[in-house]
């Protein structure tokens, strides 16, 4: 096995890798320097041991194929697709920005004007994408990129469905989506449709209004039982500057049966606009049930970082992830096996809509934390996991020939919050995917540390959601290695 692809490679004779800017469970992107046409590309590469793997292959190519179809302005353009021996890449346009979720969790719930029309810019490219038979299944802030100018695109169409096929790489009984978005036919792995993007949608201006997602829990499973199971909140239940007729929409689009969700993305389009219209006293009395005509154009509302929903995208963190789940039998639902494809997510105690206030924490890496060996692990290369950047990395030593859970518990990687503080997220960005990690608080550096999260995989960009302790230090506690058998932690950042 070749190693993995760095800053400097020269990939296909023509793209010279510049920075890692993301990886995920399938993938790595990275931004490059297009030789031929002296331009900034960003270039997604298939993990090695995938590109082994036929169904994987399958699925990265489709996404390109997918995608270079749509020539939309608020979707991706994918300008070139092939491999370089053993390395399947794809290029896309490449924009500096962030993406939609880096908003969210950096600023906190967005004003409703601006959530609307992020929103809408999000439902035009997603109804064109239906309108040539593409369902992408995966909505989610993650894959929503944002130009430095406040532009907008959707992304990572990587297992988008085609809607005039009954067989391929992915069938009715997989679940695929990511867990915090996930429809209930997703979740219970029954066919999909537009109205499935139109759910996900829903579930993406619930958090950008909230703050946060309507539905958390512990892990894949109970998130996924409460999207089949429970009413999702009303959003005037946490903004009272959320309209009537929005909160009403907003709950149309996240309804259990896809038939009661609007018809259309189209469709629920034009009653957002409508929303938008509203607080400047020009929208029309709220139409029946089956009258969806309406569309209303408004001038943009006035609002921090005002969004333009017709340019080009820019580089993300994209984060993807691959889970296995066994087969989950609850109200009646059978859960099949699970493919879970996206990044990392909220997993906390069960309670509706959680929430936090969003406001950014500041953490520093003071050393690794290795209680149960020499005490130390890369002290070194601490401060490269809170230095802002995803290209470089802390690590852990190689433990080939250790057993974690039996010469050795974990190993982990100690933060200083600055004062004592209680986090509601921490999040963790690794180019090593794979590895299982809990996050542990104390009120000394030296210890002890109790756990406050859930144990969870790391793949990509993972958020824990913290259990409410008031601590100044945090541990990145590491109880299961992934493949390689050393993992790196480029980045932790969290909010409280």
């Amino acid at each position: 096995m070749s190693r993995p692809p760095q800053p400097g490679d020269l990939i296909a004779d023509r793209y010279e890798l510049e920075e890692l800017v993301g990886t995920g469970g399938m993938s790595s992107v990275f931004r490059a320097h297009d030789r031929q046409l002296d331009r900034r590309v960003a270039i997604k590469i298939l993990h090695e041991h995938y590109a082994q793997d036929p169904e994987y292959l399958e699925r990265f190519r489709r996404e390109a194929r997918a995608v270079a179809r749509l020539s939309h302005p608020n979707i991706v353009t994918v300008i070139d697709r092939g491999d370089d021996g053993e390395r399947q890449f794809i290029v896309f346009e490449h924009v500096d920005g962030e993406n939609l979720k880096e908003l969210v969790v950096r600023t906190g719930r967005l004003p409703v004007g601006q959530a609307l029309e992020l929103a809408l810019a999000i439902a035009d490219g997603l109804s064109f994408a239906h309108q040539h038979g593409l369902v992408h299944r995966d909505v989610k802030p993650q894959n929503v990129l944002l130009s430095s100018e406040g532009e907008v695109k959707v992304t990572d169409f990587g297992i988008a469905r085609s809607l005039h096929v009954d067989h391929g790489v992915t069938q009715t009984g997989t679940v695929l989506g990511t867990g915090e978005y996930l429809s209930p036919e997703q979740a219970s792995g029954k066919q999909i449709s537009p109205a499935t993007d139109v759910y996900s949608l829903g579930v993406v201006l619930w958090e950008l209004l909230a703050g946060d997602v309507p539905f958390v829990g512990e892990n894949f499973v109970a998130v996924a039982l409460r999207h089949v199971n429970e009413p999702p909140p009303h959003l005037r239940e946490r903004r009272t500057d959320v309209s009537p007729r929005l909160d009403a929409a907003v709950q149309r689009a996240l309804a259990k049966d896809p038939a009661q969700r609007f018809p259309s993305m189209a469709a629920f389009a034009k009653e957002l606009r409508a929303c938008l219209a509203e607080p400047e006293g020009t929208a029309s009395p709220r139409p029946a049930e089956d009258d969806l005509a309406l569309t209303l154009v408004t001038p943009p509302p006035q609002a921090p970082a005002p969004v333009r929903r017709r340019r080009t995208a820019r580089r993300s963190r994209r984060r993807p992830l691959v889970y296995a789940l066994l087969a989950v039998v609850a109200a009646g639902v059978a859960f099949a096996a699970v493919v879970l494809l996206g990044g990392g997510g909220h997993n906390g105690a069960p309670g509706g809509g959680g929430g936090s206030s969003g406001t950014t924490v500041q953490l520093h890496a003071l050393s690794g934390y290795d209680p149960e060996g020499d005490g130390q692990e890369h002290d070194e290369l601490t401060g490269l996991a809170t230095d802002g950047s995803a290209s470089t990395s802390w690590t852990t030593e190689s433990y080939a020939n250790v057993d974690f859970g039996g010469l050795k518990h974990g190993v982990g990687l100690l933060l200083d919050a600055g004062s004592s503080v209680k986090l509601a997220h921490v999040t963790v960005t690794t180019p090593t995917p794979g590895f299982t990690a809990e996050i542990q608080a104390g009120d000394s550096s030296s210890g002890p540390f109790a756990t406050d999260s859930s144990s969870q995989s790391v793949e990509g960009t993972t958020t824990f959601t913290l259990n409410g302790a008031t601590a100044q230090y945090y541990v990145v506690w590491i109880t299961q290695l992934p493949p390689g058998n050393r993992a790196a932690i480029s980045e932790v950042t969290a909010t409280s």
